[in-house]
C-alpha cells in the first residue's frame, strides 16, 4: 500500500502558512522603507533566514530525522558582525512561531504562544539545510523566498517546500502570497497556497490553509493559442530562445512572465499553456529547490515535466538537477508538441554555430 503522507502534507502546509505570514510581514515593515538590494543586510535576505528558520524548526519538531536542503547557512549570522541581523532574524522567526494555532495545527510541532526559541536554536535550525541530498532515503526541500526580485517589487513570489523520498517528490507545497486567489475575479483578492500529494492530486487553498480547490491543467483547445510562461528576468531564463519556439509552434499570443514558482501553480489553473525554463548560458545547475514543488503540482494537476531530452527531472544527484537542459512543463495533451519544437529550435541553433 502506498503511503498517504496526509500528516507530511498537513505539516507542509501550516509551515508555509506561517512562512507566508513572516514574509509579507517582511515586504509591509521592512522593504518599503528599506534599500532594495539584497545584500548582507537587506530585508530580502532576514526574510529568507527567518522563514528557514521557521520551516526548518517546524519540521525539527515533526519529523526529527528527516535531512533538510536548504538554500541558506547561519555561518554569517553567528559572528559578532552578524548580531544586528541576527537579532532582526531571531524576532522575525518567534513572531510567526508563537502566532495563534490555527485549524488544524498542534503545541507538538513547535508553534503557538510561548513557543518561541532562542538565537542559537534558531541559527541551527537554519543549518538543517545543509544537507548534500542524494537518491536514498527522504529529504525536504525549502526555498524561503523564491523569485527575490518579484518579492522586493511587491510582486510574484513564492515560499516552497517538498518532501523527495527515494528520488521522487512525494509532497510539494507552494504558498504564493501575492498571486489572486481568481484571476477571474480580482475582487476575491489575493494569496493562495497550492499543494500535491503524489497519486492524491493537487488543490489550491487560501492563505489560511482552508476551502480546497481540485486542480486540473484544462485541455488547450489549439497549440496556436498558447500562453508561455517564462521567467521576468532573461539572465534566468532565454526569453530569444522561448520566443523562438512560439514562432515554431505558430504561437500568436504574448507569453506570461512572473517571478518564482508560482509559475507553475499558474499552469495548473490554465493561465498558461507551458512553462518553459531554458538555460541562457553554459554551466548554470538548476537547484532541486527551485522546482521539486512545482514538478509534483503539475504532475498531479496532470500535466507533465521534462527537460529539453523528454527525460524526468532527477532529484537524487544533490542539491542541484545535474547538467542543465532546461525544464518544459505543460499539459498532457500539449507537451509532446512543445518538446518537439524546442528540440527543433535546439537543432537549427546548432546548425549555425
Amino acid at each position: 500500500m502506498a503511503a498517504s503522507y496526509a500528516q507530511e502534507e498537513k505539516v507542509a502546509i501550516a509551515a508555509v502558512r506561517r512562512a507566508c505570514i513572516l514574509t509579507s510581514s517582511v515586504f509591509e515593515k521592512l522593504i518599503k522603507n528599506e534599500t532594495l538590494v539584497k545584500g548582507d543586510n537587506s530585508p530580502v535576505t532576514v526574510g529568507d533566514f527567518a522563514a528557514q528558520a521557521l520551516i526548518s524548526t517546524i519540521l525539527r519538531n515533526t519529523f526529527p530525522n528527516d535531512p533538510i536542503v536548504g538554500e541558506e547557512d547561519a555561518s554569517d549570522l553567528r559572528v559578532e558582525s552578524g548580531k544586528a541581523m541576527r537579532d532582526r532574524i531571531v524576532s522575525l522567526a518567534n513572531y510567526a512561531l508563537t502566532a495563534p494555532l490555527a485549524a488544524g495545527e498542534d503545541p507538538l510541532w513547535g508553534v503557538g504562544p510561548g513557543k518561541g526559541q532562542s538565537a542559537d536554536q534558531l541559527m541551527d535550525a537554519i543549518d538543517r539545510g545543509n544537507h548534500a541530498g542524494g537518491s536514498q532515503g527522504r529529504m525536504w526541500t525549502i526555498d524561503p523566498i523564491d523569485g527575490t526580485k518579484g518579492f522586493l517589487r511587491g510582486e510574484q513570489y513564492a515560499v516552497c517546500l517538498s518532501l523527495i523520498v527515494d528520488s521522487k517528490v512525494q509532497v510539494g507545497v507552494i504558498g504564493c502570497p501575492n498571486l489572486p486567489v481568481d484571476p477571474a475575479h480580482p475582487e476575491k483578492g489575493l494569496g493562495a497556497i497550492f499543494a500535491a500529494v503524489r497519486g492524491q492530486g493537487a488543490r489550491q487553498l487560501s492563505l489560511d490553509g482552508t476551502d480546497p480547490i481540485p486542480l486540473r491543467i484544462p485541455p488547450t483547445t489549439s497549440v496556436e493559442t498558447l500562453k508561455f510562461l517564462e521567467s521576468v528576468e532573461a539572465a534566468h531564463s532565454s526569453h530569444s530562445f522561448n520566443d523562438r519556439v512560439s514562432a515554431a509552434l505558430g504561437v500568436k499570443a504574448t507569453p506570461v512572465r512572473m517571478d518564482s514558482q508560482a509559475k507553475y501553480a499558474s499552469l495548473c489553473r490554465g493561465e498558461g499553456g507551458a512553462y518553459l525554463r531554458m538555460p541562457t548560458g553554459v554551466g548554470y545547475k538548476e537547484k532541486i529547490w527551485d522546482h521539486a514543488p512545482g514538478q509534483i503540482l503539475v504532475e498531479e494537476a496532470g500535466g507533465v515535466v521534462t527537460d529539453s531530452r523528454g527525460e524526468s527531472l532527477d532529484f537524487g544527484l544533490g542539491r542541484t538537477l545535474g547538467e542543465n537542459y532546461g525544464v518544459i512543463a505543460a499539459g498532457k495533451d500539449v507537451h509532446s508538441q512543445v518538446l518537439a519544437a524546442v528540440q527543433k529550435v535546439q537543432g537549427e541553433l546548432k546548425a549555425k554555430v
